[in-house]
């Protein structure tokens, strides 16, 4: 199989086109608190005619057929030319002027990681907050499904951009058209990040405030416009406002989809969605019982503190309202165990996922049946469905390769002279973007102490993590090249 590298090149040139477009969305955040808004101006221009010029080079080549593995390329290097155009705006304002920290930033943005190297978060114009907030919105859900709605007017198929964003398992499907399921996608995402926007102002956050947060909520980013992350707003509406949506968010889409045409028994009947509901309700409880015997706080502020930072753990948003790493080391080792669990596939969660955990631990209890009958046919089951051996495999696969570059950059990284236990967490946050981790890199403080060898490993963590794995390490691997 050839590549199709003029329509990969056309492709590639549409995002940067969209993604210059989104730059130009902060200039009315530049004019009205009154900061220069050239440079943003300038990176959205450059990124815009950068694209313009690209995608009109090969417009002759858009009638033309996509294959899987074209769309695995346009993914990968899509990811990584958004990430570098998207660097311009935090160096043309000064705002971030070293290009490792610019490119760190900017790809935590748009892999919804969170993990920052930015000291003083408020001190920055609100212009590049507010780049910083959209960028994981659009990571978030995906600009390449933004793509997928609109490649079909230009003579394009979209579902192999489609496969490789979200090749989680998805079991159910709203519609086969992909054209469509990107538009009710974008218009629950959309939907919901103005329903959250509106319920944070009515609890007395500034409109600015509300749209960043409700940006990065959705996304599962956590990026916030506060030092203190969420903790700066002693509200427990405003808190609890934010856990519904990060819940929300960690949702198969699928499912919130059904729930938001009143169809909750369907709701409820996805095996998926009760784990979720049940892990995060049981944790929860556990955790503030904990916190509630072990300090003087009432029950009731333990409670909305355990609930918030496992939510935001297991959704992988990165929000903070309290240091988990400060309760006790039990607490410590509980929260770094949820690292590793993510929440719904089909969500703009990152992490393992549910789904993925639950076959691995059917399929272990059913292979001892398998050793007592070794005869008989017994399926790993899915929502009362059968899932196929392919599945098991690849589920098996991923969470082996996983485990193998965890331990791989935890390895890496302490060369680098990283303590071990900040290079446990900062491994575990950023492959499953997540935000903060433990040690240096706890909820308290920031990445800005890593090496810029280390920032450059971290950052290619969280590629790897966003794309879940295979769509970026099959790049690596010779027979993907070849010709046949």
């Amino acid at each position: 199989m050839r590549f199709n590298f003029p329509l990969i090149a056309n492709i590639l040139g549409l995002l940067l086109f969209l993604n210059g477009s989104f730059m130009l969305f902060c200039l009315p955040f530049t004019v009205y608190y009154k900061e220069e808004w050239w440079p943003i101006l300038v990176a959205g221009i450059i990124t815009i005619v950068s694209g313009a010029v690209t995608w009109a080079a090969t417009r002759h080549h858009q009638g033309r057929e996509l294959k899987k593995k074209d769309g695995y390329l346009i993914v990968s290097l899509g990811w990584v030319f958004m990430s570098l155009f998207g660097t311009l705006p935090f160096i043309l304002t000064g705002a971030i002027p070293n290009f490792t920290d610019a490119f760190f930033e900017t790809i935590s943005g748009y892999t919804t990681t969170g993990a920052s190297i930015l000291d003083d978060i408020e001190s920055m114009p609100k212009g590049i907050l507010f780049w910083r907030s959209l960028t994981q919105w659009i990571g978030g859900m995906g600009i390449i499904v933004l793509a997928v709605a609109i490649l079909p007017i230009l003579g394009i198929g979209g579902m192999q951009l489609f496969v490789a964003e979200a090749p989680g398992i998805s079991p159910d499907k709203m519609k086969p058209r992909i054209k469509e399921v990107a538009k009710r996608l974008w218009f629950i995402y959309l939907g919901l990040t103005l329903t959250e926007t509106v319920l944070l102002m009515i609890g007395g956050m500034t409109f600015f405030d509300a749209l960043n947060h409700s940006l990065t909520t959705m996304a599962t980013g956590g990026f916030s416009t506060k030092n203190d992350s969420v903790a700066h707003y002693d509200s427990a509406y405003i808190q609890y406002v934010i856990i519904l949506f990060m819940f929300l968010a960690g949702t198969n889409f699928t499912i919130t989809y059904y729930g938001l045409k009143g169809k909750f028994d369907k709701v409820w009947a996805n095996e998926e969605f009760r784990i979720y509901f049940i892990i995060v309700s049981i944790v929860s409880v556990c955790i503030s019982f904990f916190v509630f015997t072990s300090n003087w706080e009432g029950f009731e502020k333990s409670f909305r503190d355990s609930l918030f930072q496992v939510v935001s753990v297991v959704t992988t948003t990165g929000y903070v309202t309290a240091d988990y790493t400060a309760w006790t080391p039990f607490l410590t080792i509980i929260f770094f165990l949820l690292m590793f669990l993510g929440a719904s596939a089909g969500s703009t969660a990152g992490g393992i996922k549910i789904v993925r955990h639950t076959l691995l631990f059917k399929n272990s209890f059913l292979e001892m049946k398998r050793q007592l009958h070794p005869s008989a046919v017994i399926p790993v089951r899915l929502n009362n469905s059968a899932v196929s051996r392919d599945i098991t495999y690849n589920v098996l696969a991923f969470i082996m390769i996983y485990l193998l570059v965890y331990g791989v950059g935890v390895f890496a990284l302490s060369f680098t002279g990283v303590e071990f236990d900040t290079s446990l967490g900062a491994v575990a946050t950023t492959l499953g973007n997540i935000g903060p981790g433990l040690g240096a890199v706890g909820p308290v403080n920031n990445f800005s102490s890593i090496t810029p060898f280390g920032k450059w490993l971290l950052a290619s963590l969280m590629l790897l993590g966003r794309l879940e794995l295979f769509t970026v390490l099959m790049l690596f691997n010779p027979h993907f090249w070849k010709k046949y």
